[in-house]
């Protein structure tokens, strides 16, 4: 093939590699896994994309989980890989949720998932006191507990909007946790993933943020399953991961440093809320198979080759990886179009997606070489290169 290179020069690529084949791990797995999927739309049914709810289709959008599924892994339901906030709106979330549910429950593995609660179907404008906060948050958990799924307390854009302090933040979450059914995951997303978020916790100094959420999570460490962290920084999350109470889990969201943190240092370790892993989910699962026997020397093998993978598909502007997602699921053949909510798909280069694919193929991660081909050639030529 003829691909197009970062300098605008055009080079030759051959595939050469070989793709893993997807399957269930054979043995229990040692780490908590969450894969954050993406939504597939409908592009025959979409009038208005970038205004009003998004057409999905539904039965690519669910078949896409059971892959995830069928390989062990959990999932993190309607989270920002989802596009909430970035062209799929609550009502298509709860939706979402709803649905995703159902299917989780019929699944032979009984896949764990975890589903975001946030305060987006409340217009910012009237998000401006603490208990208008509190009580967008309350009708997202109730929505998720009433269709049995687990809540994620996501980061809402409302308390940076409100210019809240850490004693509000206290205050919040504490009453929110309190009244959950069960022990929720928090979530600390950094402004590398959306730039509104800054500040969160009432600081825009990471150490002073850490102190704040270190003392909710050790006055509420019973009503906590754990915490996902977002913010690309491995010492930080190794320092954190040593200051949690008994019992509460470290979830990785570092779409960059994930295979050394999930690894651990023999002491602590993380487990996994990554919106990478619906990418790269063979040689996660397989990956995690190996942890589990004590094969390091394998479970890196299959990592390695996703790191510059992921690098790529989340690097700067780091809030549009979701094209990346949906990209390969695309070359994969789980979905049959290149159509994202709201147009998001143009947020990136062609240049970005040949870099994917080029990256995909050497960990493995092109289940049918030719469909990718063929997909990105078509691709190719919409972008007027033959």
């Amino acid at each position: 093939m003829r691909l197009p290179n970062p300098d605008g020069t055009l080079g030759d690529y051959d595939l050469t590699g070989t793709p893993l084949i997807l399957r269930a791990p054979h043995v229990p797995l040692t780490r908590t896994a969450f894969a954050a999927a993406h939504v597939i739309s409908d592009p025959l049914r979409e009038r208005d994309p970038w205004q009003g709810r998004p057409a999905v289709d539904w039965d690519a959008t669910l078949g896409f989980r059971h892959t995830l599924w069928d390989q062990g892994l959990g999932l993190a339901e309607a989270m920002d890989t989802a596009q909430r906030g970035m062209g799929v709106d609550w009502l298509t979330a709860k939706e979402l949720i709803e649905r995703t549910m159902v299917e989780a429950r019929a699944h032979p593995l009984k896949p764990r998932v975890a589903c975001g609660a946030g305060t987006d179907h409340v217009p910012l404008a009237e998000l401006t006191s603490i208990d208008a906060i509190r009580a967008a948050y309350e009708t997202q958990m109730a929505a998720i507990e009433a269709a049995g799924g687990q809540v994620i307390l996501m980061a809402t854009r409302a308390m940076t909007a409100v210019i809240a302090d850490a004693d509000a933040y206290l205050a919040l979450y504490g009453r929110l946790l309190d009244q959950a059914r069960d022990p929720v995951v928090l979530h600390w997303l950094g402004d590398m993933f959306d730039p509104a978020l800054a500040g969160y916790w009432g600081s825009t100094d990471v150490a002073e943020a850490t102190e704040t959420v270190l003392t909710l999570i050790n006055a509420h460490a019973d009503r906590i399953d754990g915490i996902k962290i977002s913010l690309l920084d491995q010492a930080h999350e190794e320092a954190f991961r040593k200051r949690l109470p008994a019992g509460v889990r470290l979830y990785t969201g570092d779409d960059f440093n994930y295979a050394a943190l999930i690894a651990g240092d023999g002491t602590h370790h993380s487990h996994a809320l990554l919106g990478i892993f619906a990418a790269i989910a063979p040689a996660a699962s397989r990956a995690l198979e190996a942890l589990a026997m004590n094969d390091m020397d394998r479970y890196h093998a299959l990592l390695a080759p996703t790191v510059p993978l992921s690098r790529e598909i989340f690097r700067a502007p780091t809030q549009y990886y979701k094209a990346g997602i949906a990209f390969l699921s695309w070359l994969n053949g789980t979905q049959k179009h290149f159509i994202m909510p709201a147009g998001f798909q143009s947020s990136r280069s062609i240049t970005h997606y040949c870099e994917i694919f080029r990256l995909a193929d050497r960990a493995g991660l092109l289940a049918r070489p030719d469909l990718a081909q063929k997909r990105l050639t078509t691709l190719l030529a919409l972008h007027g290169i033959d």
